[in-house]
């Protein structure tokens, strides 16, 4: 392979893409991405699913530059964010500073922070210490957060993992709701099928290291799980994960037993 490839902004190419990947190679003890060719246009909506040990998470640090590619090329937005699993609040910082931590100071922070807030349904809530928020109230944070510096790329990794069913659901709708509002271009790393199916636009799926699917979601929104064609993505996209359901019973020992996403 030749030098490790650099990021570059996507000004730099079609201006209708936000992201665009070719020939992304990535190895640690073996090769974790192996030749990748991705596009998301601005303001689409890119789920990517895929079993522990596909690449996604290590895809979505190479796009946050967190992580450099050892080959190929990636063009991606300035302006881009992660939501990752945890809140990763700052405990000593009340709520709206947590929000704009990092940023230029001023009085416009103030109402930026308190702005974010209101739009995720935290706005009593701009004085609170981290301490004191449920789960899914610090996650509104992070994503207050990472809406707060207007990005023209969400990348959002397992962000309602640690969420209990019901509150994952009400962060689903608000995710859903944000980005049609905002219109970044967006990549959703999952383990969720029925989520990846209800929230995005395309749906792609990494096995092996490359990308064995890439799916346009045609169904109407609001979209409902259970729905005809809503169930036959579902299979269609449990297959591809190499998951079968018997009566109404899903078999898949070594996906379904991922908690988290790994290399």
């Amino acid at each position: 392979m030749g030098a490790p490839a650099e990021v570059a902004p996507s000004t730099d190419v079609d201006r209708r893409l936000a992201v665009q990947i070719r020939g992304v190679h990535k190895s640690f003890a073996r090769p974790v991405l192996d030749g990748v060719d991705l596009e998301i246009r601005s303001g689409e909506f890119v789920a990517l699913l895929g079993a522990s040990g596909s690449g996604k998470t290590t895809l979505l640090r190479i796009l946050a530059g967190l992580e450099p590619a050892d080959d190929g090329a990636v063009w991606v937005p300035p302006a881009r964010t992660v939501v990752f699993q945890e809140p990763r609040l700052v405990p000593s910082q009340k709520v709206w500073r947590n929000v704009v931590v990092g940023q230029k100071g001023g009085r416009g922070a103030r109402a930026a922070a308190r702005a974010a807030l209101d739009e995720v349904g935290l706005g009593e809530w701009e004085e609170a210490w981290p301490a004191t928020l449920s789960g899914g109230q610090a996650q509104r944070v992070a994503l207050a957060r990472a809406l707060v510096r207007e990005p023209q790329l969400l990348l959002l990794d397992e962000p309602f993992a640690a969420l209990d069913a019901l509150t994952r659901i009400k962060m689903r709708q608000l995710i859903g709701d944000l980005c049609a509002v905002h219109r970044p271009a967006v990549l959703l790393v999952t383990h969720d099928v029925d989520e990846a199916i209800v929230l995005a636009d395309r749906v792609v799926v990494l096995t092996d290291g490359r990308i064995s699917l890439d799916h346009r979601v045609d169904l109407p929104r609001p979209r409902a799980i259970g729905s005809p064609g809503f169930a036959e993505l579902h299979q269609r996209l449990l297959a591809e994960l190499g998951v079968r359901e018997v009566d109404g019973e899903t078999l898949a020992p070594s996906y379904a037993a991922a908690t988290s996403v790994a290399r």
